[in-house]
């Protein structure tokens, strides 16, 4: 069966990578070579994906990581896009 990963809003592609930086960064996950113990505060998380968030591709290295260490990311962020649309409707 086809998968239909098609974003609604492409140009929330790049909001959402920095969203996952960040809390990948709250969580102290090592990625892309950086990680909360590397000396970053989490209250650069968005530097992240700047500064080595992303390779020459714009890919990073998340496959060290377990699965539910990256569903932990994933669901963080589904998290908090409700919280957001959630504070827009009130």
């Amino acid at each position: 069966m086809a998968r239909n990963n098609r974003k609604v809003v492409p140009e929330s592609r790049q909001m959402i990578d920095q969203m996952k930086y960040e809390i990948a960064a709250e969580f102290g996950l090592q990625v892309g070579g950086y990680s909360t113990t590397d000396g970053l505060d989490t209250e650069f998380g968005s530097d992240l994906g700047q500064i080595g968030g992303y390779s020459q591709r714009g890919r990073s290295s998340w496959g060290h990581l377990t699965s539910r260490e990256n569903g932990s990311v994933g669901g963080e962020i589904t998290k908090r896009l409700i919280q957001q649309a959630e504070q827009t409707l009130i």
